[in-house]
Order: structure tokens, then C-alpha cells, then sequence
């Protein structure tokens, strides 16, 4: 049996607002969050805890995907690549500045499509949008 669950896209503003709805969707049962991490987000959707057991199939029905597209797409990554550059002692400075290069001139991904991507290597879930 397929279970069903469903993100709300609307209060999706910017991304710890995503992660604010992952966690109520994925997480509920838990006694811990999920940061705001998209290694986070591809491991959760392995499942093992939260709201996925397993490999079990998965029907992921997102409402106002719109929403989320517009809010977590060029102007978020752009801010989400720009504090890593704040932090070179963590993170590669002059990856991120290739990124946001490749973001600036349209062929970089949005953190919206990076989601999508991660969605999509998990076979077992089946975005549907709304």
C-alpha cells in the first residue's frame, strides 16, 4: 500500500520555512528535527525514521508548488550561497563562488531544483504537485 503525504507550498516563504513544513510532514513522530541541511533532507527520504519506515512507496503530494518554486529559487540560493562564502573555514570558497556564477548567468541550479533532484534519486517516492 502506498502511503500518502502532503506538503503545504504556501507558508513556504524561504528555506527554514521548507524545513519547517518537512519537519511537520516527515517528522511529527519524532522527538528531533531535521536541520536545514539537503544532505539531511536526502537521508530522511531513505527513510529508517520520521514519517518513511523504509523503502516503502511513497505518493509526496506538494500544494502550491508554485509558491515554493518562486520562494526558494534564484534570490534564496543567491542568499544561501552567499553565508557559505562567510564561512571559507567550512566550506569551499571558490566552489561556492563558481555556483553562484553559473546561478547568476542561468545555468546553476535554484535550491528549489536542488530539492527536486534529491526528490527524484529516491524511487520509491512519487512527487505529485498540486
Amino acid at each position: 500500500m502506498t502511503k500518502t503525504l502532503t506538503i503545504i507550498g504556501r507558508g513556504i516563504h524561504d528555506i527554514p520555512a521548507f524545513y519547517a513544513e518537512i519537519n511537520r510532514v516527515f517528522m511529527a513522530g519524532e522527538d528531533w528535527t531535521l536541520g536545514e541541511s539537503l544532505d539531511g533532507l536526502d537521508d530522511m527520504l531513505r527513510g529508517g525514521y520520521g514519517a518513511i519506515k523504509g523503502r516503502e512507496p511513497i505518493t509526496l503530494v506538494w500544494q502550491d508548488i508554485a509558491v515554493a518554486r518562486c520562494s526558494l529559487g534564484l534570490k534564496a540560493t543567491r542568499a544561501f550561497l552567499q553565508a557559505k562564502l562567510e564561512r571559507p573555514d567550512v566550506y569551499d570558497s571558490e566552489r561556492i563562488g563558481r555556483q553562484i556564477s553559473q546561478l547568476e548567468n542561468g545555468t546553476g541550479q535554484t535550491y528549489f531544483e536542488t530539492i527536486l533532484e534529491i526528490i527524484a534519486e529516491h524511487p520509491n517516492i512519487h512527487l505529485v504537485s498540486g
